[in-house]
């Protein structure tokens, strides 16, 4: 038995018709409706031209400045999944650059999230294939191993399941357990359509604000 260096099967993931109406829902707004709990962390920017991200995780447990595991998962992708790795945060070494996203792209890979450095930003900020990452170093990795494929990671304390629904834009990412996508989109779409009605009513200059004073004066605020 070799801990921690080992290739799980991913038991269930998440519907491509659940992926695909998560597409038009903001992350704040996902956020907002998962009581703001869960985030990937404010260092894990989006790295590529722009564009939203939704698919499903395969997620790695990477060492740090080693990218082994992580050419496993690439072996192993179906289209549709969001490669996710967390490599401890570590920028000493980039776990994927160039040639790697590209491989990533061509067999239909949605999206690569790498909690760790990348290299060659040139090229990827001047793609539209989502690259998310913590850093970025010319420094490349090792090729030695351990880590796991397809098990449970975290990320700023941020669970992630392989199978769990991944959705960013340009504030971040975010993971939408597997159990709970059908409540939070319910959700994060009433609360989508909601802004599209405020915004509509400040284009027409007929929004109300008056809940701010109510909430000042409920909050006690002297000269209200």
């Amino acid at each position: 038995m070799s801990i921690g260096f080992k290739i799980h099967t991913r038991q269930r993931k998440v519907e491509q018709a659940t992926v695909e109406k998560f597409k038009a829902i903001a992350v704040a707004n996902i956020s907002d409706s998962m009581n703001r709990m869960t985030h990937g962390g404010p260092r894990l920017r989006p790295l590529h031209a722009g564009g939203a991200l939704a698919g499903v995780a395969l997620t790695v447990k990477q060492r740090p400045g080693d990218n082994l595991m992580v050419h496993a998962a690439l072996n192993r992708a179906k289209a549709g999944d969001v490669i996710v790795v967390d490599a401890g945060g570590d920028l000493t070494n980039a776990i994927i650059g160039e040639l790697m996203i590209s491989h990533a792209q061509q067999i239909g890979v949605a999206g690569v999230i790498i909690n760790g450095a990348v290299r060659d930003y040139g090229w990827i900020r001047a793609n539209s294939f989502p690259v998310y990452a913590a850093g970025v170093t010319h420094r490349g990795p090792y090729k030695n191993g351990p880590g796991e494929v397809n098990a449970p990671i975290a990320i700023d304390g941020m669970i992630i399941q392989p199978g769990d629904l991944i959705v960013g834009d340009d504030d971040g990412f975010v993971c939408i357990p597997y159990e709970q996508t059908e409540a939070v989109y319910d959700a994060a779409n009433k609360k989508q359509q909601g802004e599209a009605k405020t915004m509509a009513a400040i284009k027409a200059g007929t929004v109300d604000r008056s809940w701010v004073e109510r909430a000042l004066q409920e909050a006690g605020c002297e000269g209200v």
